[in-house]
C-alpha cells in the first residue's frame, strides 16, 4: 500500500508539478482583483490644524510621515499620497505638552483602504502663548539729501503697527523698518511708500497694513 502511494506520487512527478502549477495560475486568474489584498506605504504630507488662537507653533512637526495602507490590489494600484491626509488635530494642545501621538485614526483614506501602520508614531512640538504688541515704524533711508539741504522732519503713515506672533520671539527693542528707501540727492520735500519689514519672520502683522507712506520734509541749511 505504502508503495503504491509513493508510486503514486512520484510517477510523472514534473508533469504533476506543472499541472498543479497552472491549476493555481488559474485559480489566481479567476479570482477578482477586488478579492486580492496587500499592502501598500506612501509618503504622506503631515498637516495641523485647530490650534488655538491664542497658542503658536515655534517649532513645526515633520513635514511627512509613512503610512502603511492594506486594501484590495485594483484601490492599492490606484491610490497616490494626493489621496491620503494626515491631519493631526491640535485643538486640546497646551504649552505643557511636546509629544503628540501619530494614530491610524488621524490619517483620512479611500473607502475600502485601512490604515496599519504610521511611522512616526509621535511628533515632538514646541508650542508657546501668542502675544500682540504694538510695533514702530522706522523708515529705512539709503543716502544722504543734496548739499545745503537737512532732513527737517519725517512723517509715517502708519507710525505703528499691530505685529503678532509666538511671546518668546517679541522683544521690547524690536521695530518694524520700511524697505530701503533712497534719498541721495534728494533737494526738495517728498513723499515715498515702501513695504514694511518685520523683524523676525515668525512675528506677522495683524492687520492687512504692509505697507507705509513715509514723507520726507527737507530745509535748508
Amino acid at each position: 500500500m505504502i508503495r503504491f502511494i509513493k508510486n503514486l506520487i512520484v510517477r510523472n512527478w514534473a508533469l504533476k508539478l506543472l499541472s498543479f502549477f497552472l491549476a493555481f495560475v488559474l485559480w489566481l486568474a479567476l479570482i477578482p482583483e477586488e478579492k486580492i489584498f496587500s499592502e501598500k506605504m506612501l509618503i504622506v504630507p503631515l498637516e495641523t490644524r485647530n490650534l488655538p488662537t491664542d497658542l503658536e507653533l515655534v517649532e513645526k512637526p515633520l513635514a511627512v510621515v509613512d503610512v502603511t495602507l492594506r486594501g484590495p490590489n485594483r484601490l492599492l494600484n490606484q491610490i497616490s499620497s494626493a489621496d491620503i491626509r494626515a491631519v493631526l488635530n491640535l485643538e486640546k494642545a497646551t504649552i505643557n505638552q511636546e509629544d503628540y501621538p501619530l494614530n491610524p485614526d488621524m490619517i483620512i483614506v479611500p473607502p475600502q483602504a485601512k490604515v496599519i501602520q504610521v511611522m512616526p508614531n509621535k511628533v515632538h512640538l514646541k508650542i508657546e502663548r501668542s502675544k500682540e504688541v504694538l510695533m514702530e515704524v522706522l523708515p529705512n533711508l539709503i543716502g544722504r539729501v543734496k548739499e545745503g539741504f537737512k532732513i527737517e522732519k519725517i512723517e509715517l503713515i502708519p507710525s505703528k503697527v499691530y505685529v503678532r506672533g509666538p511671546e518668546s520671539k517679541i522683544k521690547p527693542k524690536d521695530k518694524v523698518l520700511t524697505s530701503p528707501i533712497d534719498i541721495a540727492e534728494l533737494a526738495q520735500s517728498t513723499e515715498f511708500e515702501a513695504d514694511l519689514i518685520l523683524p523676525k519672520p515668525d512675528l506677522r502683522f495683524t492687520t492687512a497694513q504692509t505697507r507705509a507712506k513715509i514723507k520726507i520734509i527737507l530745509a535748508n541749511k
